[in-house]
């Protein structure tokens, strides 16, 4: 049974090669654990690098966008959580949170599209039956969930009054 809740699927401690210059962690890094637990996330499903090999197929990313709440730091104890928002015959639409362990806080968040993809002629396909109901049960599983606040966030610089910039010369 898949229980109605985010699964965490990487655990690591900061290393400090992974702190730059501003004393905290960099954003590669970020985008690095959350795509390491979305590849976990796949193999949970069975569409992971074995599925790849045998199917010629895979799941790539096509669309993500990061939030950073709190810094990271060297030795801090981190956890990615995933929820599976929706899925269709050919996409999911996941969230993942990033957690300090230790103080307990969301230092990140993101949120991805990835597309079922033929890896021969690089065009998308549906998933396969076995693959998508498992989706499914994630899904129906995760709807439980709380939809979390930064979903469907987007970017843009927010302003309170119009600003007047000066005119091109």
């Amino acid at each position: 049974m898949i229980e109605s809740a985010p699964i965490t699927l990487e655990r690591r401690l900061v290393p400090p090669a992974w702190v730059d210059h501003n004393g905290h962690m960099n954003v590669a890094h970020y985008a690095a654990l959350f795509d390491r637990a979305l590849e976990g996330f796949f193999e949970l499903v069975g569409l992971g690098r074995a599925y790849a090999a045998a199917k010629g197929s895979a799941m790539f990313v096509v669309e993500t966008h990061f939030t950073y709440q709190q810094e990271l730091v060297a030795g801090d104890p981190v956890a990615v959580r995933l929820q599976l928002l929706d899925r269709d015959r050919k996409r999911i639409h996941c969230f993942m949170e990033m957690y300090q362990e230790r103080d307990d806080f969301l230092a990140a968040t993101s949120e991805q599209i990835a597309v079922h993809v033929d890896l021969k002629n690089r065009k998308s396909l549906s998933i396969p039956a076995h693959e998508l109901a498992t989706l499914t049960a994630y899904l129906e599983a995760h709807r439980r969930i709380a939809r979390p606040k930064e979903v469907g966030h987007k970017i843009g610089i927010r302003r309170r009054r119009p600003v007047s910039l000066p005119a091109a010369s």
